[in-house]
């Protein structure tokens, strides 16, 4: 297979002295995943920021989605005096920046200053134990996203302007799959793609989806922290590329009454040496038993885990039943009405969770689905019977339907305070309570239309 290209700190080092690349983007996502960072003068990133490093505040990973400063978080306010955090380069990450040939990205991960230990409610650090967790075992994880996107005429200043109402999608009708609605918006999908690819990400294809403006670009699969690394480029990199064409896009879970915005994520498990451990052609369905303990812990921890894939208010309007986001938890083999649906066989079986929408944040999420894995083959917890036919009449477990209900699972989950530690789910728990309490006080255009007259 042909492989993308990848940038060595030579190559950058002879991009910015020819003058091809001035600028070094030195980033970390954050808890809402978002690329978070500086950008510095190439010459400094070579002559300092290589060997020596940067900082940024830590109040970065102790803010609502707004940026603003919030009460509860043990690691950060005014009375610690918001001070920083070291961004660690990970020099395995560097890549041209997509959408902004000049430029050289790296991503970070993030360390304390006085003792040198990571920061563990970095979203990056929570996934990077959940790897090594699997490596223990002789283990690697690999995953790929599936992320989907609605595109709109409008610029991202005209839609704040009008408050994102009454926008004009990119397509009026339903193109799942239609290569002549696709075409509709070809020139910004064909530029995110090939950015992407020149950035190091092996793109697969772009599609249509239900929803009016509704799109899909697809990625081949990596190891875990490396496709949630292309991941969160991906999404920074589709809005400032659509940016650059006079559009706006959002990855909203639920932007309106219709099919929403989802992230599947095809997670597998290797051995060391790259063999099928997931696969047993002897055994029922093809599945070895550590397949079977993995997806059952998967679907065991699902209701207390959802957090991690529906982390935002909005999250939850998504599960609706007939609209292929899951309200069951339940698995099935190819069953799309399912949260957790098995696909493949031999070396290619996998576990597709269906549960995430567009708006989550990889790292946290691919953390769940390895966490509960990992307690279901510790404990070697039985799988239960596959789900044959509609799981959304069935009378399977529901998928949490709020932000709250999560929360409060999340909370008491013994597994998540095992596998993450008490100071990362206390740390998100907070910014469960932080998204509520907003939500809680806001008065929304819905309250003033069906009260401001007729109540």
């Amino acid at each position: 297979m042909t492989a993308p290209p990848r940038l060595t700190v030579e190559a950058l080092r002879e991009r910015i002295e020819s003058g091809e690349v001035d600028t070094v983007v030195v980033a970390f996502t954050d808890m809402q995943g978002r690329l978070q960072g500086k950008r510095l003068h190439g010459h400094y990133f070579l002559d300092h920021v290589l060997a020596e490093g940067t900082e940024g505040c830590n109040y970065l990973l102790a803010v609502d989605v707004e940026m603003n400063t919030v009460d509860g978080y043990a690691i950060s306010s005014w009375e610690r005096g918001y001070g920083d955090m070291f961004f660690q380069l990970d020099l395995d990450t560097l890549r041209i920046t997509p959408g902004s040939p000049h430029s050289a990205t790296v991503q970070c991960d993030l360390t304390w200053l006085d003792d040198g230990g990571p920061v563990l409610q970095s979203p990056r650090s929570i996934l990077r134990r959940q790897v090594e967790r699997a490596a223990e075992r002789g283990l690697v994880a690999h995953c790929g996203t599936e992320l989907e996107f609605i595109v709109f005429e409008q610029s991202y200043d005209q839609a704040w302007d009008a408050g994102y109402a009454a926008l004009t999608p990119a397509n009026r009708y339903n193109v799942d799959y239609s290569v002549l609605g696709g075409d509709r918006v070809e020139p910004l999908l064909r530029e995110i793609r090939n950015e992407m690819w020149a950035a190091g990400a092996v793109v697969e294809s772009a599609k249509g989806e239900c929803n009016f403006g509704q799109h899909e670009i697809g990625f081949l699969f990596d190891t875990a922290l490396r496709t949630c690394d292309n991941h969160v480029v991906y999404r920074n990199a589709a809005k400032e590329i659509a940016a650059h064409h006079g559009r706006s896009l959002t990855f909203m879970a639920k932007f309106d009454e219709r099919e929403g915005s989802s992230c599947h994520i095809h997670l597998s498990l290797r051995g060391e040496d790259s063999e099928a451990v997931f696969a047993d052609g002897g055994r029922p369905h093809g599945h070895s038993a550590l397949f079977d303990h993995f997806l059952a812990g998967i679907l065991a921890t699902q209701r207390e885990l959802t957090y991690f894939y529906a982390p935002n208010i909005n999250s939850y309007k998504r599960f609706a039943d007939a609209s292929f986001a899951p309200t069951a938890v339940a698995w099935g083999r190819d069953n799309r009405t399912c949260a957790l649906r098995v696909v493949g066989h031999g070396s290619s079986l996998r576990v597709e969770n269906r549960v995430g929408g567009g708006d989550l944040n990889p790292y946290l999420a691919v953390a769940a689905m390895l966490a509960g894995g990992l307690h279901g083959i510790e404990n070697e917890l039985a799988l239960e019977a596959p789900l044959e036919g509609n799981a959304y009449t069935s009378d399977r477990p529901r998928v949490p339907s709020t932000l709250h209900e999560a929360r409060d699972l999340l909370a008491g989950s013994a597994v998540a305070r095992q596998a993450f530690g008490d100071e990362v789910v206390d740390h998100y728990v907070n910014a469960a309570d932080v998204e509520v309490r907003a939500f809680d006080a806001a008065v929304t255009d819905w309250e003033r239309r069906r009260g401001f007259e007729r109540l």
